[in-house]
């Protein structure tokens, strides 16, 4: 099945209600220092295409750019790691957001039930853990609230480490507009949001894959 690059997936997400940082493309090294310059140092570069699923993996992340001579040296590092295969690609530019607490959303298929929606415990815990919980399309509000409540590990939406409660309500809205997106747009077959940072409480989607039908 294809997938979309994370630029194309973060797109048809945000149309139906998810929020993703403030993030720029560019296809060289010139065009990423700009992107970075207007987002502010210091950023993440990354190497996107349709093809490429898995960047972490691939090594093709850069973090923690502070300034215009670190974005130019790892936006030609990227552009030369492209192989044929990977077809076209660009360099996406986002910022450098950092928390402690890491959670897990998405959009998954069951062959009985059908679409869900997925919030879970993200981060190095996820598989330790496997605290994760669902519910079918479509969603309102108070489902994602019941979501976030079946958690088990709810020592991580309270104050931690310094850092404020979760912002139940911007994570509610999210899971909700994952639930519009599988609504509206009956190509998508699975998505995922991993990782969502919790920054100052809020959480944020650093990354995302939407998955197609074929």
């Amino acid at each position: 099945m294809p997938t979309l690059s994370e630029a194309d997936s973060k797109a048809l997400l945000a149309a139906h209600g998810v929020a993703f940082p403030d993030e720029r493309q560019a296809h060289d090294g010139q065009g990423a220092v700009g992107a970075a310059a207007e987002i502010g140092h210091p950023v993440v570069l990354k190497l996107g295409g349709a093809a490429i699923a898995h960047k972490t993996e691939r090594g093709l992340v850069r973090l923690a750019l502070g300034d215009d001579a670190a974005v130019a040296a790892a936006a030609e590092e990227l552009l030369a790691a492209a192989r044929p295969e990977d077809g076209e690609v660009h360099l996406l530019v986002a910022p450098m957001l950092r928390g402690n607490r890491e959670l897990i959303a998405g959009l998954h298929h069951d062959p009985q039930f059908g679409m869900t929606v997925m919030l879970g415990v993200g981060g190095i815990l996820a598989e330790a853990v496997a605290d994760v919980a669902f519910r079918l399309v479509p969603i309102e509000p108070v489902d994602g609230e019941e979501m976030i409540a079946e958690l088990a590990t709810q020592r991580l939406f309270a104050d931690f480490r310094g850092e404020p409660a979760v912002d139940r309500t911007a994570l509610v809205e999210l899971l909700v507009g994952l639930s519009r997106a599988a609504e509206a747009d009956e190509r998508i077959v699975g998505a995922d949001l991993n990782p969502l940072i919790v920054v100052d409480g809020r959480p944020v989607a650093v990354d995302a894959l939407v998955e197609l039908a074929s």
